[in-house]
């Protein structure tokens, strides 16, 4: 995005950052140069890369609204805000067109001194701009009151904030404004009503915090209200709401009101939900996080041409997919590998029990799972326990590499518009990982499982590279009809039961722990084991060589038929706590390490984070929250720029400066 250069450096123009790049669609020069000037620190008129970084570190402090306010304000650059800079910067707002601003009163006094001449520090700024929208509030009221009643007509406040206030006004605000507005008792609106009206809609993330957190604290999905006053306005106050609403001073009974107006003007149900407080978020907000960009490409030989984002970063977008599946194939080869080592010697003995065939005397080697481990530790030492672990050590990373790879990256594509991913589209996803996987499981468990039987046979000794050649590449994949049969369904109940146990076992702050993973991990890995263990048989028996007198199986139903006839249903589920013992605490700790690898070796790749993690905390106490609609979708906006447009329109929505033009193309 930087068009320019400059001794050897390449620069951002305004324009470049403003509209090319936050896409912001600002045609006011004067706006774009405000706003530009918020990044330039050294008001040269261009942005340098070190500039750009640092108002990506701003955007991520927890203060990032008011110091991207004061830079506004701070229009030299000398950190200090003189009256001359806050005359000018509200002389360009929006409200002031319709009701000036008075310079001479109380409010510049207080802060500027009566002779104006006081300098401003940050932190005086932060608790002015505080007050600065409710001083804003009362000038524009006070102006409209022409009687000086200390009211104005339902007509005449609709009409002033369509004018002053539009920039607060979603479209679900703009279409029930009137009828809300028709609700009060009389056609009077007071001062109280209209603070409470506009405090409420620029403060609409603090109201969802509160949803959030009253449904915490009553366990339910949607917070009722209780009926106090039944009157032929059905005064309804949100009890439960208004009472997690006092651990902020800032909304009032009023305001909570007004907010249960708004989100039941369709549908009068006595509560709300989580997607009725976003009917309420301003459009500019959302629109910066979800619209489609047109990006500015100049160059010194062709003339300016408008290009559409998806056309200039096709490219970069391939290669940061390819990376970042790169990146995840990397650290899930090195957690399978983990899980897969931490649980060898369950599994030897799960194959051990499941190769047992027939019921006659001397078939039967092993009475029960206790009985296999103690016998070959026994016979053949602990490090019979491990016999077959090469194969498997090699295998199994790029087995468990390509299920999480594919598991996330399905996750990923087939989220809706909304950003969720319903249970359908979860079970698709897991599924097809585990049906990607057999590429490479099925040739690492024929090898395995042969090398775990060979125990059995007094003096034989056998090789992974024997096993191969005798093999052969198409011996390689006997049975996997059976393992597609058994990984397909394990991989759809596992990875949805484990996304949806996380939270079950975060903390309070929604923070997800080594032992909570490894617990959700677990515990997701006990149904999708025990319920997959008839396929799992069937491959077993497929995959091990006969030996002379056993039974031997031409296929999946020859086998099927064959273990009902002479072993019986239970046969089915031969090995079945070892395996449910084995995978659940294998894919616990697979799962496990592949989290904290990606949180310890964490690579923004613009895409979505681990829930529960440190990245997806941090971004819930920055200004704008990852799991919220403000969050920009566009790939370029990474780390704090994903909430530069956000940013912008908070200085719009928290302290009521509205700019011309500050407004977002739907």
């Amino acid at each position: 995005y930087a068009r320019n250069q400059s001794e050897g450096e390449k620069l951002m123009s305004y324009q470049d950052f403003v509209n090319d790049y936050l896409g912001l669609g600002i045609t006011d020069e004067n706006v774009v140069k405000l706003l530009g000037g918020c990044v330039d620190n050294s008001k040269n008129g261009s942005i340098s890369f070190s500039e750009f970084c640092a108002l990506e570190l701003l955007l991520c402090s927890a203060d990032a609204y008011y110091k991207l306010a004061f830079r506004l304000f701070d229009t030299k650059g000398d950190g200090v805000i003189t009256f001359d800079q806050f005359k000018y910067i509200l002389s360009c707002s929006v409200a002031n067109r319709v009701a000036p601003f008075n310079f001479e009163g109380e409010f510049v006094k207080r802060y500027f001194g009566e002779k104006r001449n006081r300098q401003i520090t940050y932190l005086e700024f932060s608790e002015m701009v505080k007050h600065l929208r409710h001083e804003l509030n009362m000038q524009i009221f006070r102006q409209c009151d022409n009687d000086s009643s200390g009211s104005i007509t339902g007509h005449a406040f609709t009409e002033l904030m369509m004018k002053t206030r539009e920039e607060l006004l979603s479209s679900h605000v703009k279409q029930n404004l009137r009828k809300v507005v028709a609700s009060v008792t009389s056609d009077k609106i007071n001062f109280a009503y209209y603070s409470a009206f506009t405090d409420l809609l620029s403060d609409v993330d603090i109201i969802e915090e509160i949803f959030i957190r009253a449904t915490e604290n009553f366990s339910k999905d949607t917070v009722t209200k209780e009926l106090m006053n039944e009157s032929d306005l059905f005064l309804i106050f949100p009890e439960e709401f208004l009472q997690t609403a006092q651990l902020y001073s800032q909304i009032t009974p009023l305001e909570v009101d007004i907010l249960f107006r708004f989100c039941e003007s369709n549908n009068w149900t006595g509560s709300i939900s989580r997607s009725d407080i976003h009917k309420l978020i301003p459009d500019n907000l959302l629109h910066g996080s979800n619209r489609s960009i047109s990006n500015t490409v100049i160059t010194k030989q062709e003339p300016q041409q408008t290009v559409s984002q998806d056309t200039t970063n096709s490219s970069g977008g391939f290669l940061r997919d390819i990376a970042e599946n790169v990146y995840r194939f990397t650290l899930g080869s090195i957690a399978g590998a983990v899980g897969a080592t931490a649980v060898y010697p369950i599994d030897l003995v799960k194959t051990r029990l499941q190769n047992q065939r027939g019921k006659l005397v001397g078939e039967v080697m092993y009475k029960n799972s206790f009985d296999c481990f103690v016998r070959v530790v026994k016979v053949e030492g602990f490090f019979g326990l491990y016999r077959g672990l090469l194969p498997q050590f090699i295998g199994v990373a790029p087995e468990k590499a390509i299920k999480l790879t594919v598991n996330d990256l399905l996750r990923d594509k087939l989220r809706n518009k909304d950003g969720q991913l319903p249970l359908l589209n979860e079970i698709i996803s897991g599924g097809t990982a585990g049906g990607c996987q057999v590429v490479f499981t099925n040739p690492l468990e024929i090898v395995k499982i042969r090398l775990q039987v060979a125990g059995e046979v007094p003096g034989l000794r056998l090789s992974a590279v024997q096993v191969i050649r005798d093999l052969g590449l198409v011996g390689l994949y006997k049975g996997a009809r059976a393992c597609f049969l058994r990984d397909i369904p394990f991989s759809a109940i596992y990875f949805p039961s484990y996304a949806h146990l996380k939270p079950v076992f975060a903390d309070k702050d929604g923070s997800n722990g080594p032992t909570s993973l490894l617990t959700a991990a677990a515990l997701a890995g006990a149904p999708a084991a025990s319920l997959s263990t008839p396929a799992d048989v069937i491959k077993t028996r497929l995959q091990v060589q006969a030996r002379k007198g056993q039974t031997t199986y031409t296929g999946i139903i020859d086998c099927a038929q064959k273990l009902l006839k002479q072993e019986g249903f239970r046969a089915f589920w031969k090995g079945a706590p070892a395996r449910v013992f084995r995978s659940s605490p294998q894919f616990g700790v697979t799962l496990v390490t592949y989290e904290l690898l990606q949180r310890y070796l964490y690579v923004d790749f613009g895409g979505s984070v681990p829930s529960g993690s440190p990245m997806a905390l941090a971004s819930q106490s920055s200004p704008v929250s990852l799991g919220s609609p403000y969050i920009s979708r566009n790939p370029d906006h990474i780390g704090g720029m994903k909430l530069a447009v956000a940013s912008f329109a908070g200085i719009e929505t928290k302290f009521g400066i509205a700019l011309p033009k500050f407004k977002l193309p739907s």
